[in-house]
């Protein structure tokens, strides 16, 4: 399997330290990583030069994520109300964060740091459409002084009202981490034509998979890559003719043989490059 382009968000592999991480990593066998960096900040102890290990043993950090405080995935509803930066209550406490991360992402010369803004309005109007605006410019700000691009995953909203926020928001250096599997999972839109609105923008893709509820309100569920409803083929190919040359990074949030499905994963995509 040629894992030249093939990371795995190292939160997939639910690691408590930087040897559980290191372990997971050799059992997967890609040499590409996107390292979750607020546990770094969190608990110093458990990663202290996780980034220097990683190197020593031959994988590649190609990017970190940024988890803001105070966001519930319990259902569509809490997820909706705390995602991204929406919480006024913690908003200080996340720009204090994003400085810590950002502070890490420096030091190790780490240059793409992702993260979910939040749902982004329809309506340029509504209040919280400037909000986001205004405090997603404050923490790229933050990355952009420490040299990094800020991506956003998508899924919170449809590609449509993303592409209208990005154009609001007038950045060069902000792009998308594109989840086709999120788009299925928040009922935001299909994923092919979703990509197709917004490859401009495309600067890194997560490597998730899922199946549509069949009740309006609630989760569609995660499965494993190839047994979902992403069309894979259709997804490499919209890539490939419009040039990316970015990573394919498997995300695998859900399941109990997580190893194995990355691994397969991994191999589906390996296949289609």
């Amino acid at each position: 399997m040629d894992t030249t382009t093939l990371g795995v968000c190292s939160w997939s592999l639910q690691p408590k330290d930087k040897g559980e991480l290191l372990a997971a990593m050799k059992k997967i066998g890609f040499g590409k990583v996107q390292l979750a960096l607020s546990p770094l900040v969190e608990e110093k102890a458990a990663w202290e030069s996780v980034f220097g290990e990683l190197k020593g043993e031959g994988y590649e950090v190609v990017s970190g994520m940024y988890s803001p405080l105070g966001e519930d995935y319990s259902t569509l509803e809490t997820i909706k109300m705390t995602g991204g930066l929406a919480m006024d209550e913690v908003w200080e406490a996340n720009q204090e964060m994003a400085k810590a991360v950002a502070e890490v992402a420096n030091k190790n010369d780490l240059k793409v740091i992702t993260f979910h803004a939040g749902f982004i309005p329809h309506d340029s109007s509504d209040p919280m459409f400037r909000k986001l605006c205004d405090r997603i410019v404050t923490v790229a700000d933050i990355f952009k002084d420490a040299g990094c691009e800020t991506l956003f995953e998508t899924g919170q909203e449809t590609a449509d009202d993303l592409m209208a926020f990005l154009k609001v928001l007038g950045r060069e250096d902000v792009g998308i981490n594109f989840d086709p599997a999120n788009m299925i999972l928040y009922g935001k839109g299909d994923p092919i034509e979703s990509l197709r609105k917004l490859i401009s923008k495309v600067c890194q893709v997560h490597i998730k998979d899922a199946t549509a509820t069949k009740e309006p309100g609630t989760w569609g569920a995660e499965v494993c890559v190839g047994a979902g409803e992403v069309d894979w083929n259709v997804f490499v190919k919209v890539l490939k003719d419009h040039g990316y040359d970015g990573h394919y990074v498997v995300e695998r949030e859900a399941g109990d043989q997580r190893i194995a499905d990355i691994k397969t994963a991994g191999e589906l995509i390996a296949d289609l490059l």
